[in-house]
């Protein structure tokens, strides 16, 4: 009895001290240790509230018993001061802030840019004496790390991939063997060479063994490892190895008998690497990818002699064939499962049939990106009792054939063949008879018509893709409508009329993804509502053409309530937002309905939805305010977009305390006012937030620019006012800001000094406001700046030279007040794409070193004080596609070797995707919708669930350009293709240079107001794109090329303002829509639209020349013109000296006294020639 009660006693102490364990949480020592710890790693968010238990705390993992910490994962958990990022970068961990750790047994400290672990107070066998998982991945440790590593030997696992280790010469030096139960080693991407494997060979409990994209080359002589006979995986990829066997090795066989994976990826080898392959008789898996193997291999022989391979991957090699086997009876390919021959037949020499047969006892075969020589005709030429279950030949070189003599592989369960180009319509024979089929897949061919009946044949299907193609198809399918174990269906980009064809899973019980996006909306029929028998994770129908507003959804919604996904977007849906589909559907994540034509205002569900992730609603025409609530509605929310309404009231501040990680908020082109809500500003969630376009007003607060969050920020298009805020960043640990736009408000004042200190700023824009002051020096050393947008402020002074040494892509300094010249600035600059600097006060020369930026597609330098002639360097530019020298003082000839620009769209010139990130789908790992990893992966299948809150840098590149008697705004697309040349207003002069009409891409060109002469070149027949040709106010003379009128693009011509002359060309064509005002002030041009007939004009008849010979354009009609102006001159210098003579008395009497001394002169000339005539 007192046994019992002594037990009971002891039970019940036990219970108690347990329980007060449970309350305290971790060892007091461990949580102080745990703080210690955090001003390394200070990226961790371990806070002390009392009683909280630190076993809790991420990153931590204690022991179930006795709550001892027994792993650490610190990945990724150190950040930098923007001050430090350069200097201090480096850091250097002591090991003794773990001693307190006695138990820790896993350490993960990857990412943290740990350059060594110091142990001067304590050594590293003393702080990781029991532990058994060490993860140092992504830092910068060399070889002395191994001396203080290889004590450790109750480690197992140690990953010292992408580090800086040269040598593993560290790990001999001592008697003892290192690391003795060492059983998984990572040496990836560090910079190893062949002699290190030689320092492995005493890590004899070794089982993986990785040292992939290392500095391996040649012959590598792995026989050195032959004593590592518990070695069953081995990594050897991304080097540059040739052969497995080194000349120092001899006779000596490799003999890893119990290796069973080989990586040998992205190396040298070539067929001869097939016979080394004899000692790995235990080998299932070799993967060979990427090397050099060519011509024929014979699979039979390769795998008779590794007996025990599961799988093959010679993907992305150049095989011509593979041998094929003989004997059918012997013909089975060992225990060979899956062989991956992605890549691998590229010259069309290869037959997919023989390769049917050849591996036609494996379960799965890719043959993806091949070039087959197959034309297939009938059934009839596969002759072979298949294994094969599962067939992918995604993109590979197709005809509709393989459809029917696929037929005859009877245990195939799925086949892929997206994107092989297959076209008309299905064939009705042949893969209609495979009733094992479950997976289906013809996205992305151009196949067209109707669903074959036959399809019904397939009643295993769970899985059938069939998006962008052209099929059609009304109201219900007889095919799709029998096919009721339909787990996943895509109908996406074809012609079908949706809703009507939902009708057809009417009785699928099992469906649930359901796609049909880009197909033609039609008004659902007005028949009995069907009641669906599935329930729907995910249903897709965006983007179907439809000119019809359409005021009802697709009915069979009404009857879900198990939704995750409901994507609606643009498909003009009238009436009221569809929020009932919420309150139905209480698990759904994201709510899309962007592009439509719902209006009202957001009368938002009753009841949370807890799950909800994204909400859509932009580009709808909603009013009101935004609701006070949505935040409790939406607790959850990681993406709200609204943009594009026209909701009015102030920003609810409820936005700011969501505390949902990485917070997306667009709330652009609205009308919304007020200011930004300063708990919005404050909030530590927001990762990107777009205001633009709204009628936001005040001063902006200093706070929403100090978010360590925030990388994306919007506020362009408002009425903002006064001073951008001053704030001090130096001291955040961080500051992750890499896209602000506070372009178009009334901003004043000069940039405030943080900025220049935003080490990672990508594209800053602050066009359009009344900044002043010099452009700071400092925005030279903004290493990741790539879009800079200065222009209409009143920046003044000189452009900093420095700009040259960046990689600024898109640069605008325009409208504002700068001056000096261009001697230093810019240049050198391999990434400059746009350079504009139009209208300010910048003189000199353009100087002949612009000939150096290389990627350089748009010049504007309009309305400068430059000089001196256009450089031919200019000419090395190939990529410029659109330049404006105008309205400056450059004087000289147009350079002929313009004519060697290309003049090609350029999509450079247009992007300004420097920063992009997307939320891939809202599905957790395992959780596939219905459907499998390989259906969800391998097939694409999560291409249904993505969500379109897609974001990136909102900057859209927009230039400028005076063109058709206008300046219009080019971005997008339209600035891709807009090509032009703009010189006018100059003092150029010579001829216009023959060789410009080789410029077929050009859209625009204006040689208007300078001093050009000679003739306009018939070669000017051959800009077959040009738009705009303006040559008015120069010196041109000679006709108007008849050729012209073959330039059916143009829309504005202007030759007023010279000395042309002859009739005009017949008015058809282009030259019909030309009015009076593109001839006038041409004295002798004649014809139509101008009120002068050439018959009036005193001159010999002509024709119009036939030639575009220079000579035979100066023809009578030139002599002509000639003496009319040789008469009319000497007219006018006869009269100014008569008035002169007339005005002054002096010059006179000089004039008069001049001309009697030439009469006497005469006279007396004529008296002597007489008198010397007679006497002679």
């Amino acid at each position: 009895m007192e046994a019992k009660s002594l037990w009971v006693l002891l039970t019940t102490l036990l219970f108690i001290i347990q329980g007060w364990r449970q309350i305290e949480g971790c060892l007091e020592q461990e949580r102080i240790a745990l703080f210690q710890l955090k001003s390394f790693f200070n990226d961790s968010n371990w806070v002390d509230v009392k009683g909280s238990n630190c076993c809790e705390w991420e990153g931590v993992e204690c022991n179930v018993t006795t709550e001892r910490v027994i792993g650490l994962d610190l990945r990724f958990k150190r950040q930098w001061d923007n001050r430090e990022w350069i200097s201090d970068r480096y850091g250097y961990l002591n090991v003794s802030l773990f001693l307190p750790f006695e138990e820790l047994k896993s350490l993960d400290l990857s990412g943290n840019e740990i350059a060594d672990l110091v142990d001067n107070q304590v050594s590293v066998s003393s702080a990781f004496n029991k532990l058994e998982t060490l993860v140092l991945t992504q830092n910068y440790f060399n070889d002395s790390i191994l001396s203080k590593l290889k004590s450790l030997t109750n480690l197992k696992t140690l990953e010292l991939n992408f580090n800086s280790i040269k040598s593993l010469r560290q790990f001999q030096g001592e008697k003892a063997q290192p690391m003795i139960n060492l059983e998984v080693l990572n040496l990836d991407y560090n910079s190893l060479n062949n002699n290190d494997l030689a320092y492995l060979k005493g890590l004899s409990s070794l089982r993986s063994l990785s040292i992939g994209g290392n500095q391996l080359e040649g012959s590598v002589g792995i026989t050195v490892l032959n004593n590592m006979t518990k070695l069953k995986k081995l990594d050897l990829s991304a080097n540059k190895i040739e052969s497995l066997q080194s000349p120092h090795d001899g006779e000596r066989p490799l003999n890893l008998t119990n290796l069973e994976e080989l990586n040998l990826d992205q190396n040298s080898f070539t067929n001869n690497l097939l016979a080394q392959l004899s000692g790995f008789s235990n080998l299932k898996s070799l993967s060979i990818r990427n090397n050099q193997l060519k011509g024929s291999i014979n699979i039979k022989e390769l795998l008779d002699t590794l007996s025990n391979l599961e799988e093959l991957d010679m993907s992305r090699n150049e095989l011509k064939e593979f041998v094929p086997i003989k004997n059918k009876e012997n013909g089975s390919l060992g225990k060979l499962k899956v062989a991956n021959l992605n890549g691998v037949f590229n010259n069309g020499t290869a037959s997919l049939i023989q390769l049917l047969e050849t591996f036609s006892s494996v379960n799965t075969i890719y043959l993806r990106d091949n070039y087959f020589n197959d034309t297939f005709s009938t059934q009839d030429q596969l002759h072979v009792s298949s294994k094969i279950e599962e067939l992918l030949l995604d993109r590979s070189s197709l005809n509709n054939n393989i459809l029917q003599s696929i037929g005859a592989l009877a245990s195939l369960k799925i086949l892929s063949l997206s994107g092989c180009g297959l076209s008309g319509t299905l064939p009705t024979q042949g893969w209609c008879d495979l009733r094992k089929f479950e997976v289906l897949d013809l996205s992305e061919n151009a196949l067209k018509g109707t669903l074959p009946s036959c399809l019904a044949n397939l009643s295993s299907l769970h899985y059938l893709d069939i998006s962008g193609n052209q099929f059609v198809g009304k109201g219900a399918s007889t095919a799709l409508a029998n096919l009721t174990l339909l787990r996943f269906i895509s109908l996406s980009r074809n012609l079908f009329e949706v809703p009507s064809i939902f009708i057809s899973f009417a009785n699928h019980s099992h469906l649930k993804v359901l796609s049909s996006n880009q197909n033609k909306l039609v008004e659902e029929p007005t028949i009995p509502t069907w009641v669906p028998k599935f329930q729907l994770k995910a249903f897709r129908l965006s983007n179907c053409t439809t000119k019809e507003l359409h005021t009802e959804i697709p009915k069979f919604l009404y009857y879900q309530n198990n939704l995750g996904i409901i994507d609606l977007s643009y498909n003009n849906f009238g009436g009221k937002v569809p929020f009932w589909l919420l309150e139905n559907n209480t698990r759904i994540e994201a709510f899309l309905m962007k592009g439509n034509s719902f209006m009202g205002h957001l009368n938002l569900p009753s009841h949370p939805n807890p799950n909800i992730s994204f909400v859509d609603i932009s580009d709808n025409k909603i009013q009101g305010p935004i609701p006070a609530n949505i935040c409790s509605i939406f607790p959850q929310l990681n993406g709200l977009n609204l943009a594009g309404n026209s909701l009015q009231g102030n920003i609810p501040p409820c936005l700011g305390s969501l505390t949902t990680s990485n917070l997306l908020l667009d709330l652009s082109h609205n009308q919304l006012s007020g200011g930004i809500p300063e708990i919005l500003a404050q909030s530590d969630s927001l990762r990107f937030l777009r205001l633009s376009n709204n009628h936001l007003s005040g001063k902006i607060t200093p706070t929403i620019f100090c978010s360590t969050s925030l990388r994306l920020l919007y506020l362009d298009g408002n009425n903002f006012d006064g001073n951008i805020p001053s704030i001090d960043i130096s001291t955040f640990l961080s500051y992750s800001l890499v896209d602000m736009d506070l372009s178009n408000n009334n901003l004043s004042g000069e940039l405030p000094r943080w900025i220049l200190n935003v080490s990672n700023l990508m594209a800053l824009a602050v066009s359009n406001n009344q900044l002043k002051g010099l452009i700071p020096m400092e925005l030279c050393y903004l290493d990741s700046l790539r879009i800079l947008d200065l222009s209409e402020n009143k920046f003044s002074g000189p452009i900093p030279s420095c700009f040259g040494t960046q990689f600024i892509i898109h640069l605008h300094l325009s409208k504002n007040r700068l001056s000096g010249t261009l001697t230093n600035a810019f240049f050198n600059s391999s990434s400059l794409v746009t350079l504009d600097l139009s209208e300010n006060q910048l003189s000199g020369e353009i100087p002949y070193q612009i000939g150096t930026l290389s990627a350089l597609s748009v010049l504007l330098l309009k309305a400068n004080y430059f000089i001196g002639e256009i450089p031919i360097e200019i000419c090395k530019l190939y990529s410029l596609s659109i330049i404006d020298l105008s309205q400056n003082k450059l004087f000289g000839l147009i350079p002929s070797c313009l004519s060697r620009l290309t003049l090609d769209p350029n999509d450079e010139k247009s992007s300004t995707n420097i920063y992009v990130e997307g939320f891939g789908g809202i599905f957790e790992p395992g959780n596939y919708f219905g459907m499998t990893e390989f259906e969800f992966l391998t097939l694409r299948g999560y291409e249904s669930l993505d969500v379109d809150f897609e974001i990136e840098n909102q900057m859209e590149e927009k230039v400028d350009y005076t063109t058709k008697r206008a300046s219009y705004t080019y971005k997008g697309n339209i600035l891709k293709y807009m090509s032009g040349i703009d010189l006018s207003c100059n003092r150029l002069t010579g001829e216009i240079p023959i060789e410009i009409g080789n410029l077929s891409e050009i859209r625009s060109l204006n040689l208007s107001h300078n001093n050009l002469t000679g003739h306009i070149p018939s070669t000017f027949s051959k800009l077959k794109q040009i738009e705009s040709l303006d040559l008015s106010h120069n010196n041109l003379i000679g006709r108007i090329p008849v050729q012209l009128t073959e330039l059916y693009t143009l829309a504005v011509f202007n030759v007023s303002h010279n000395n042309l002359s002859g009739s005009i060309p017949s008015p058809k064509a282009q030259f019909g829509t030309f009015d009076e005002s593109s001839y006038v002030e041409n004295p002798f041009l004649c014809g139509p639209p101008l009120h002068k007939n050439c018959s009036d004009l005193d001159s010999p008849p002509t024709t119009a020349p036939k030639s575009s010979n220079e000579e035979e354009e100066s023809g009578l009609m030139d002599k002509y013109v000639f003496w009319v102006t040789f008469f009319v001159s000497y007219v006018i210098v006869l009269l100014v000296i008569v008035l002169i003579l007339y005005i002054n008395p002096y010059w006179r009497q000089a004039w008069f006294s001049f001309v009697e001394h030439c009469i006497k002169t005469c006279q007396y000339f004529l008296l002597r020639f007489s008198i010397f005539k007679r006497s002679g």
